[in-house]
């Protein structure tokens, strides 16, 4: 395992962002998908999660939707300066862990939407995640009170449940809410998918190469071990940024570049002409 610390300018909030470290054995991995984020874990911090405030890591997740954490997170720490009040980095009762995203959510809920646009600017979309920020808010207070009503929810209810509810909310799609239930609930067997999951599983074969992004998470919760989704989430990201871009993956210029060459089929990669394609369009 690599001796970097988890980077802090992610979703995840690396060390101070909630969960503990830990270490899991790679040498009994029973599927091609379990040993794929075994190897992560040798290369990156092994980790479980959970520990964020609910609605704080909801809307960080909305912030980050289409977009890089470089944009997104002068937004949300803007967004925090602005609206979350003193307590917004207070403990919430004996859990030290947690953020109190209580008055966040009051803010919010009563936000100018031109005024909290600007505030969120780097994020990109702007407009739109503004209106889904302060729709948010409000369902939160509507549904359940208080942010911390919610928070509880989404830490005690069933992972089906808290996921039927979230994606009953406008703007709110099955990524956004599978990192609540990670980072804020902190459930084992959740392997959100963003775009560098969805390209990397595919592109090494462990999912089809027309499997869509349900279809790929589906996949990695079944062949990944529960204790393992979150770490694997986090981990791929990484690996997705250092090693296995979207048009330039190592593999590319040099086979030996890539630390998971040896369990990757790269599905529309092509070396020998430079090529890279959707895995999608290799196989038609």
């Amino acid at each position: 395992m690599s001796d970097d610390r988890e980077p802090s300018v992610n979703i995840s909030g690396g060390e101070s962002g909630g969960g503990v470290a830990t270490e899991f054995d790679p040498a009994t991995a029973d599927t091609r998908a379990e040993r794929v984020v075994d190897r992560l874990g040798e290369l990156y911090w092994q980790k479980t999660y959970g520990g964020q405030d609910a609605f704080t890591c909801l809307v960080r997740t909305i912030l980050s939707q289409n977009t890089s954490d470089v944009a997104s997170q002068p937004a949300h720490d803007a967004l925090i300066k602005r609206y979350g009040g003193e307590s917004s980095t207070d403990a919430v009762d004996a859990d030290e862990d947690r953020e109190d995203g209580a008055d966040l959510a009051t803010s919010l809920s009563n936000a100018d939407r031109t005024e909290l646009a600007e505030t969120i600017s780097s994020a990109g979309l702007y407009n739109q995640k503004s209106e889904v920020i302060i729709a948010a808010a409000e369902w939160v207070l509507e549904e359940f009170g208080s942010a911390r009503a919610f928070d509880a929810f989404v830490t005690d209810e069933s992972p089906a449940a808290v996921r039927e509810s979230l994606l009953s909310v406008t703007g709110v799609g099955p990524k956004t809410a599978d990192c609540v239930l990670l980072f804020a609930g902190g459930r084992a067997g959740v392997f959100p998918v963003d775009t560098h999951v969805h390209r990397i599983y595919r592109r090494m074969g462990v999912a089809p190469p027309d499997a869509d992004h349900e279809v790929v998470r589906a996949a990695l919760e079944r062949e990944v071990p529960a204790e393992k989704c979150g770490f694997g989430h986090t981990a791929t990201i990484q690996f997705g940024r250092e090693y296995c871009t979207a048009r330039k993956p190592a593999c590319l210029e040099d086979p030996d570049a890539c630390p998971m060459g040896d369990v990757c089929d790269q599905v529309g990669v092509y070396p020998e002409t430079g090529d890279v394609i959707d895995p999608v369009e290799a196989v038609e």
